[in-house]
């Protein structure tokens, strides 16, 4: 983690005590994801960093474009069977960005979700915590009626040509 404005510290440190609260012992996932896959590995390293600071132990992986059986066999079985890579203790938090980690038929796995989103994307309906980066040193929490949104709004498929539910094709 580079040096990190107040404001962003202060952000950053606000989501830990959210997801701190909710998740307090025992092997905890958090996905973060977003539209720009810069802005959501940022944020988890950032995260990351921050419950480090704790003196909790957080391991970070980017599992970039992945379907759910390859997410599962590599990096979330091995995290709960205690054989990832540095996340052998008890109480680790595995930060994981990627794609699709939000998508339904995965997000039972995570035990906080987080979505990035700048400039005029949307929020995504299915997340604990919903972050607007465009101003990456001030980040604030975005709130929005999401019942506004389609429950399928924020999915990613595997294959684009196919629509996703709820949409139009």
């Amino acid at each position: 983690m580079g040096e990190l404005s107040e404001a962003r510290r202060d952000l950053l440190e606000s989501v830990a005590d959210e997801f701190l609260h909710n998740a307090w012992a025992g092997r905890r996932l958090v996905a973060v994801e977003a539209a720009a896959e810069e802005d959501a590995a940022r944020f988890a390293d950032d995260l990351a960093a921050v419950l480090v600071a704790r003196g909790l132990p957080a391991v970070r992986r980017s599992v970039g474009d992945v379907d759910e059986a390859t997410l599962r066999r590599d990096t979330i079985d091995p995290f709960r069977d205690g054989a990832l890579p540095g996340a052998e203790g008890g109480d680790t938090i595995l930060v994981v960005d990627g794609r699709r980690l939000l998508n339904q038929s995965v997000r039972g796995i995570w035990h906080f979700a987080i979505w990035t989103l700048r400039d005029d994307e949307l929020p995504h309906g299915s997340v604990d915590v919903n972050i607007d980066v465009s101003d990456e040193s001030a980040p604030t929490r975005y709130f929005y009626d999401l019942c506004k949104l389609p429950p399928s709004f924020g999915e990613r498929r595997a294959d684009p040509s196919i629509p996703a539910v709820g949409s139009r094709a």
